[in-house]
């Protein structure tokens, strides 16, 4: 049995093949935020590309420097949610042969949400580029908040979310089925868009296995580099019968090594939870502390969002899908949500210490680290962009420094 999963190399061939593909076809195009949601595009045949993806893609291919550069010769700042700003930059690519993959297509509409000022600017400077059209949808909050939402959320998401913000998504979905049938010719179809949803689910049930069986393996059957594309290069299919085909290939391989007590790390004797976005521009740093303290980052919040995050059943397959995104950055950021969240992950996976990445742009980083050390939890604080390594210095020291203290 290898090391390398063998669901994450074939998840990384597959997105790289679409991804030639799709650069050959021509036809409407979509650049969508990883929280937005792309199955409507999906049901009506229209190609997206999630921003966050390609900006993770440039830094692996260790090109963000030259992207943020293309942004600050025309003006704009390089040093605010980079992460979100660079396939930005890709739309004043001057050089296509350093492009990573060829480069990103130019696309005909943008969609994410108004989350903060610095991302509406972003995606307002991409409505002025020629053929280029933003379309937003609102970032709207409730007083109320649910108690261990990720229990309500399959079925009783409605009660979980408030009418209210699901009116105002789902009045927002109809505009935009409207709007992409006028300008791209193409019919939305609800049979096909509910035979989308029921694939949505189906994948994310095999995912919610996977993240189970993590949990509860000992030792660790996989590393957090591999369970990130197998999990989320499904995620950018999902709706397709490859995706669920894949995630239920991810879930049978990690049981194969469960049942074989496969160790990725045989010397494992710390359990590490990562939160926060991946570190794109050093991804060694996740396997860089076993061999010198046995230490094993168990969790990350791919697989976990997907497992908790995504679910939803309903008759309204419309309001289901505004179901699935009205909330979707409060189950990440927005405490309480967010905060009790993490604290039932890092006890469900039986974590030794937490490594929490704090961005500039971070929302409600504070609340989650004082819920986890309030539940005993100890926690490492690392302030960086995870894209720009311009940020990055001292994190190994920083971290190894910790490590040596960590009972």
């Amino acid at each position: 049995m290898t090391a390398r999963l063998g669901s994450a190399t074939t998840a990384t061939a597959y997105q790289r093949a679409w991804f030639a593909g799709l650069r050959e076809e021509g036809g409407p195009l979509a650049l969508v935020n990883a929280d937005a949601p792309q199955e409507i595009f999906r049901a009506m045949g229209i190609p997206y590309v999630v921003n966050q993806w390609w900006a993770s893609i440039v830094a692996a291919k260790r090109q963000t420097q030259r992207y943020l550069g293309l942004l600050r010769d025309r003006g704009y700042p390089d040093y605010i949610e980079q992460y979100s700003a660079t396939s930005l930059a890709s739309a004043f690519e001057d050089d296509p042969d350093q492009a990573p993959w060829g480069g990103l297509p130019t696309p005909s509409i943008v969609l994410g949400e108004t989350t903060g000022d610095a991302a509406r600017k972003i995606f307002d400077v991409w409505g002025a580029q020629p053929g280029v059209t933003y379309y937003p949808l609102e970032s709207a909050a409730e007083n109320e908040v649910p108690e261990r939402w990720w229990e309500l959320m399959p079925h009783r998401w409605e009660e979980a979310i408030g009418s209210d913000r699901l009116d105002l998504l789902t009045g927002e979905l109809t505009g935009l089925i409207r709007f992409l049938e006028q300008t791209t010719g193409r019919v939305f179809s609800e049979t096909r868009f509910r035979a989308v949803l029921d694939l949505v689910n189906e994948q994310q049930e095999w995912n919610r296995r996977t993240r189970d069986l993590i949990a509860a393996a000992r030792p660790c059957p996989i590393a957090v580099t591999d369970g990130i594309p197998s999990v989320m290069v499904p995620q950018w299919h999902r709706g397709t019968e490859w995706a669920r085909d894949a995630a239920r290939a991810f879930h049978d391989e990690v049981r194969d090594r469960v049942d074989a007590g496969f160790a990725v790390c045989p010397d494992e004797r710390l359990r590490l939870m990562w939160i926060g976005r991946g570190l794109w521009f050093d991804l060694e740093f996740y396997r860089r502390f076993q061999e010198s303290h046995g230490a094993v980052f168990v969790w990350s919040m791919y697989l976990a969002i997907a497992a908790d995050g995504y679910l939803r059943y309903g008759d309204d397959p419309l309001r289901a899908l505004a179901a699935r995104f009205a909330a979707f950055s409060d189950q990440l950021y927005t405490p309480p949500w967010s905060a009790e969240w993490y604290v039932k992950e890092a006890r469900h996976h039986g974590v030794d210490g937490v490594v929490h990445l704090v961005s500039d742009d971070a929302r409600g980083s504070y609340f989650t680290t004082r819920a986890l050390r309030a539940a005993g939890i100890p926690v490492l604080e690392l302030h960086a962009d995870n894209v720009d390594a311009r940020t990055g210095d001292g994190l190994t020291a920083r971290m190894t420094a910790w490590l040596d203290e960590l009972p």
